[in-house]
Order: C-alpha cells, then structure tokens, then sequence
C-alpha cells in the first residue's frame, strides 16, 4: 500500500472522520439525487436499529463492530434510539430468521452483515417491502440494499499479496506457495483472492488453493496439513491466508510437521493474536482495517435512513451489488500492518494497549520491535 494512503487511513481512524471520503477501487461516482430512504416517513431520534452480525469466531465482531455501531448510534440520537442486536454464529437460516423477527417487530432499519450474501437477499427484499432500508454492512448483500460500507477488498488482497512477495523476496521466483482463501459464501472473500491473485500470479508458483469453509481456523488448519502433505513440508515458500484466524491454524498446522523456520504467512484483521504472532516473528503481516471508521460510517447511514434522509453528504459514490446498482457507499482505505508500524495503527488507535499485546510471553519479542 503506499505511503499517502496508509497516512490517510491512519489519521482518519484517529481522529473525527470524515464521512466524505472518497471510495478506492471500482466505486463510481455518485449523481446524488436518489432518494435512498424510499417512501420512508420523516422520524425523530427515537429510532429502533437491527444489527445483525455474522458470527462470533472472529474477534471483531463482539469486540469491536457492535459496541461502536451501538456507541454511535446513541451519539446521533441524544442517546434516545436504540441498536437491537442479533448474532447468526455463522448460520445463513438463523441469520434470516432474525432479519425476519426484526421485521415482524417493525425496526426502522436493518444494518446487515451477511452469512451468506445471497442467502440474505430474501429477508432484505421483505424488509424493503415493509418500508424497512437495508444498510449492507462490510460484505455487499445481495437483495434491494439502500445502502454499504465496507472496505476496499480487492485492494486488501493487494495489500497481503504485496506484502507476501516482500516477505520472499530473491525466493519467489522459483518459489511456491499456498493460498489459503475465506469462505465461497462471502463474496468478500472472492474479492480478496482476486486482488492477491493479481499480485502473486506470474510471480510466485502457486501450489496449492483453498476456499476455506466459514473461515474456521481448524478448517485452515485441516486444509494445511493437506497441502504439506502434497507438496513437502520443506517446499512451502510462503503462505496466502485471507485471515488472522486461519494464519493461527496454518501455523499450527507447520509446527506440527515439525517446520522449523516458518515461512511468510499472511493476515487480515489485526486480531489480538495475529498482532502477537507478529510481534513474535511467526506471523509476518496483517491487514489493519478501521472498525471505529467503518461503524461510524454505518451507524450515519442508518440514522440517516430511518430518518428518510438521503446520504448526499455521507455516501459520494456507489458500487453495483449482483442485484441492485448504484448503491450509496463508502469504502475504507486499509494499512498493512507489519512489526514495524504497530505503535501507528493499532496502539494509537485505541485498538490494543502495549500491554494487552506485551503480556509476559511476549515481553521479550515486545522489545526487539520497540514495543515498551
């Protein structure tokens, strides 16, 4: 990623953002006379906001998304709407039958993380019916959305793939490696693998590829020990995971072939744990994306929506779902996050304390990168 970006993602994430930010990649630009909030009568503050989250497994969603979408929500109301929550657990038919409970119980809004993108569409087109806007929260939901946030994830992909051919250096030519991709149901996944695939193809041999079910670390994990077996435990240059949490399985999956020095393996997330392996050198990179940002934006959207508000001034560009154009959207710039940039992204962001990161197994690898 260069230089300007990571200083602008950095900056925005520590500071008021501004919702204005113009979107990277393929968004288009905005002509800003859709009337997203529909037929929608004009509301006061007292709204009722269905959040409805993925899972649990990943540390961000309970951690972070949440708590920051509720703190906003409550900041842009005088504290007098409020966020009705569900979490599906990875489960496409629970995560329907919420949206359709919030539905039935008649909330103003629905911001939407989707199991499944196209699983989802039904539940967003009921709501849409019943005069409910559907914000599509960081994976683009199929269905009659009214509005997205997210981040640039083909430009996360470049990023990992970027760094992974840092990583190896004089290595990757000639080199192989495995590609460890996130689940064939988000269909951020599919964006990710091809903007790493962007990257590595042509450079580096890619030996073995996966698309790993719900993204669950022992599925990583179970997909590794496949790949060491077909092509040798000494043979493996470096690794491709889409995510933190398969980076953990895959690096479980090495030990215990009894790899001893590990190769380049990649992230995404800025876990706790993915964040600590990198400290300790087995991990060599993550993707830093600003949850505060990407909450902050979503919870504006969906006031603003329940309201009848248009999003002029949050939204100035769009992007085409499979079943809905010209959606209003923001995209988030992203860092790659290394050891040698942690104290400017995830410990001045408020993300992670030094200590939450130095605990005593890590105390000596702390300060081999400055980390005290």
């Amino acid at each position: 990623m260069n230089t300007r970006m990571r200083r602008a993602a950095v900056a925005v994430a520590a500071t008021t953002m501004a919702v204005t930010l113009a979107a990277c990649g393929s968004a288009k630009e905005s002509g800003g006379d859709k009337d997203e909030a529909g037929s929608g009568s004009k509301k006061g503050n007292a709204l009722n906001i269905g959040l409805l989250l993925p899972e649990n497994q990943t540390a961000r969603y309970e951690k972070f998304d949440k708590p920051l979408i509720e703190k906003h929500v409550k900041e842009l109301t005088d504290g007098k709407a409020k966020v009705t929550y569900a979490n599906a657990k990875q489960d496409a038919n629970t995560q329907n039958q919420q949206a359709d409970t919030m539905i039935t119980n008649k909330v103003d809004v629905l911001i939407v993380d989707a199991v499944d993108s196209k699983a989802i569409a039904g539940s967003v087109k009921k709501a849409k019916d019943a005069g409910i806007p559907v914000v599509a929260y960081d994976r683009l939901a199929e269905g009659p959305i009214d509005a997205y946030t997210s981040f640039d994830n083909e430009e996360v992909g470049r990023v990992q793939g970027k760094a992974l051919l840092e990583a190896l250096g004089d290595k990757a030519k000639g080199g192989t490696i495995v590609m460890m991709n996130g689940a064939i149901t988000d269909p951020n996944a599919k964006l990710f693998k091809k903007g790493a695939e962007g990257e590595l193809k042509g450079k580096v041999k890619i030996g073995k590829s996966y698309d790993t079910k719900e993204w669950k670390p022992e599925n990583a994990n179970a997909n590794m020990e496949g790949a060491i077996s077909a092509l040798g435990k000494d043979k493996i240059d470096g690794v491709y995971s889409a995510n933190d949490g398969m980076a953990g399985g895959i690096i479980t999956a090495l030990k215990a072939a009894g790899v001893s020095k590990l190769p380049p393996v990649t992230g995404q997330d800025a876990e706790l744990a993915g964040v600590q392996r990198i400290v300790a050198g087995e991990q060599f990179m993550s993707v830093y994306k600003s949850y505060p940002q990407e909450a902050e934006i979503a919870a504006q959207m969906a006031v603003a929506l329940g309201k009848g508000e248009k999003l002029d001034s949050i939204a100035k560009t769009t992007v085409d779902s499979p079943t809905a154009k010209d959606v209003p959207t923001v995209l988030v710039p992203v860092v790659s996050l290394t050891d040698k940039n942690i104290k400017e992204t995830v410990i001045k962001d408020g993300i992670y304390t030094v200590d939450e990161i130095c605990t005593a197994k890590y105390k000596a690898d702390c300060g081999k990168v400055g980390l005290k």
